[in-house]
């Protein structure tokens, strides 16, 4: 069974993903033979649509585009803002966005991966909230596939089931709060397995009651609405995101539980957040969920060493 990874930062880590992807490809044997990059997602800084971060990446498109067709991996789109109206709609850059995304797929040799078809065509997608958007991008780009966005916060499992038996989408991201729900979970039919995509690394406090409200602040920075800055409610916000305190939370799905639990349970999409926390910390989760160990050094070394990059 092959598990497939949806990473961060499409716009963010550019130079950084330059550089693995092809690491990724030639030396093949760093790796486990039993993952794939099922799509790498995110969105550009000055896009009214995107939602989830405040978007920081400043690549230009076209070059995204260019990188990810060139290494046959899915492009996803974060247009996850939960606040537009009609008017938004027609936002030129976010169109402009669509289009190129919606025609940059091609075909990858013989594997079928997370955004793919089973004719191994890799197709882009779109990460989102507004069923208003959805219904907006099914008529004008229907070429994307869709997920559904783990802002919505789905923590009650009936809800959730509701949203997997949608036939708009591809994938759903349920609130990483249901990642130990394995009663409910292993009930699950087998497609609606294959439509689930566990958020992994997640930082946020367990307890969080304050989850919606940080999402929308974000989704009123995207849409360049006056707005206060949130205040995280939680108890240990002040020491920001931390890879070894977010191993510690209850919801935390490691390298060893996606191959002997979640794996043969038939559970074979696994999200990596990331998105504006720079690209080191990004090498950590590339090199904790898809190196061996015993190359992890040899990768960080390669990225390291190579002068194009300026890591942060």
């Amino acid at each position: 069974m092959k598990i497939f990874y949806h990473l961060p930062g499409l716009f963010e880590f550019y130079e950084l993903y330059m550089v693995f992807l092809a690491l990724f490809r030639e030396h093949r044997e760093y790796f486990y033979d039993w993952c794939e990059i099922g799509s790498i997602y995110g969105a550009p800084a000055d896009c009214i649509w995107g939602g989830g971060r405040v978007g920081f990446g400043e690549e230009a498109p076209e070059k995204v585009a260019a990188l990810m067709r060139e290494y046959g991996i899915s492009a996803r789109l974060t247009l996850s803002n939960s606040l537009l109206t009609e008017k938004e709609l027609s936002d030129r850059k976010c169109n402009a966005l669509c289009r190129l995304f919606e025609k940059s797929g091609r075909l990858r040799d013989g594997i079928v991966q997370g955004g793919a078809d089973q004719s191994g065509a890799v197709q882009n997608g779109v990460i989102l909230h507004s069923d208003l958007l959805l219904r907006y991008l099914m008529e004008n780009y229907p070429g994307f596939y869709y997920v559904s966005s783990t802002t919505k916060v789905l923590t009650d499992f009936g809800e959730f089931e509701r949203e997997l038996n949608r036939r708009e989408f591809r994938y759903v991201v349920p609130d990483f709060r249901l990642n130990r729900e394995f009663d409910r979970l292993n009930a699950l039919s087998e497609a609606q397995k294959k439509k689930v995509e566990f958020l992994c690394n997640e930082c946020c406090w367990f307890d969080c009651y304050d989850r919606n409200n940080c999402y929308e602040n974000v989704s009123r920075k995207s849409l360049g609405e006056p707005c206060e800055e949130h205040v995280c409610v939680s108890p240990y916000a002040k020491r920001g995101y931390r890879f070894s305190d977010a191993m510690k939370n209850p919801g935390f799905i490691g390298i060893e539980d996606i191959r002997n639990v979640y794996g043969p349970r038939g559970f074979t999409n696994f999200k990596i957040e990331g998105r504006s926390l720079g690209s080191a910390v990004v090498l950590e989760f590339l090199l904790y969920y898809l190196t061996k160990p015993e190359c992890q050094l040899k990768v960080r070394e390669e990225i390291y060493l190579d002068s194009s990059l300026d890591l942060f």
